[in-house]
């Protein structure tokens, strides 16, 4: 390869690598083209992308960026999923993927620049997503409220229903 052609493949890691979130490295040996296409589409459905670059292209762009080294995470073919968003559900992808696909196996990666291992990644997936958290967050900002309001109509419920009372008692 041409120095030109380097030089932009290791400009694409490091542009890369600076914008994602998180980045997973997995090594893909042994899954059929059809396993591989449907990893992309689940990874690209939670706003991430895979994708291959040489090992030693990503050691130099990592060295240049001033992120961790990743050593043994490196060895062997590597595929690197580039996590835009939420990390958590990018790695329940991976983790579910790999418990389907034994082939798949989680290397490692980065979380927040720094180097995670492959046990890390796969309790990282069991973590709630962000939704859920926000989801559980809400719920537990509106219970208070949920309470004041029924503490707050309940003296006026409590005059309406005697006022039916007295209603009905005089109908009857």
């Amino acid at each position: 390869m041409p120095n030109a052609e380097k030089a932009a493949t290791l400009k694409k890691i490091q542009k890369d690598f600076a914008n994602a979130d998180a980045v997973w490295v997995v090594d893909y040996r042994g899954l059929s083209v059809k396993q591989s296409e449907r990893l992309r589409t689940a990874v690209r459905a939670q706003d991430a992308s895979l994708k291959i670059y040489k090992n030693s292209f990503t050691e130099i762009a990592l060295r240049e960026l001033g992120l961790p080294e990743m050593g043994d995470i490196l060895e062997g073919p590597s595929a690197f999923i580039f996590a835009n968003g939420d990390p958590v559900s990018s790695a329940k992808v991976l983790k579910a993927f790999a418990k389907e696909n034994d082939k798949l196996q989680i290397k490692g990666g980065l979380l927040s620049k720094e180097l995670v291992t492959a046990d890390q990644v796969k309790a990282i997936a069991d973590l709630p997503s962000r939704e859920e958290l926000i989801a559980k967050l809400l719920g537990t900002l509106n219970n208070p409220l949920i309470g004041i309001a029924r503490v707050i109509n309940g003296p006026a419920e409590k005059f309406v229903r005697t006022l039916s009372a007295i209603a009905e008692s005089k109908a009857a």
